[in-house]
């Protein structure tokens, strides 16, 4: 018969992987998803579907954002557990297909932002949004624009 901590134990993780695999990512556990790619797909995938695929200065301003919130407690601290989060970038972005040459351009980016190269022109910006739109909120200091978005940071 099993020690009762072996149980526990055994009951501990088969809880936590089925939450896994339920993407109960609310608790604090990256979905499945997320779990079976890379940082460098991540930060590629979020690169591609988030800025304008030609543009290499909206890329690395789209991974400069998800290193500066991978780098803050409030946010999961792994590249794939910031663009896994639910409803934070584009819809399927952990799922759907990259079909165009931006994809090589995202792999190029990528590889720049984990090597610790970041958009100076986005400095502590954790959020953007499409280039054009306003919002009737003062809380949102825009400090650039790049790759069709709007970056900010809240105040």
């Amino acid at each position: 018969m099993p020690s009762p901590l072996k149980v526990l134990t055994r009951s501990v993780v088969l809880g936590v992987a089925a939450l896994a695999v339920a993407g109960c990512s609310s608790f604090g556990f990256p979905t499945l998803t997320a779990q079976r790619k890379s940082d460098k797909e991540c930060l590629m995938r979020a690169m591609y579907f988030e800025s304008n695929r030609s543009s290499a200065d909206g890329m690395l301003a789209v991974g400069t954002v998800v290193m500066n919130r991978v780098d803050d407690p409030r946010y999961p601290n792994t590249v794939c557990g910031v663009v896994g989060q639910p409803n934070q970038f584009a819809s399927g972005v952990m799922s759907r297909k990259m079909t165009d040459s931006g994809v090589l351009l995202a792999d190029q980016m990528s590889g720049r932002v984990l090597r610790g190269e970041r958009h100076p022109g986005v400095r502590g910006a954790q959020h953007f949004h499409t280039a054009g739109l306003r919002f009737p909120y003062n809380n949102m200091h825009y400090v650039l624009e790049a790759g069709g978005n709007e970056f900010y940071v809240k105040r």
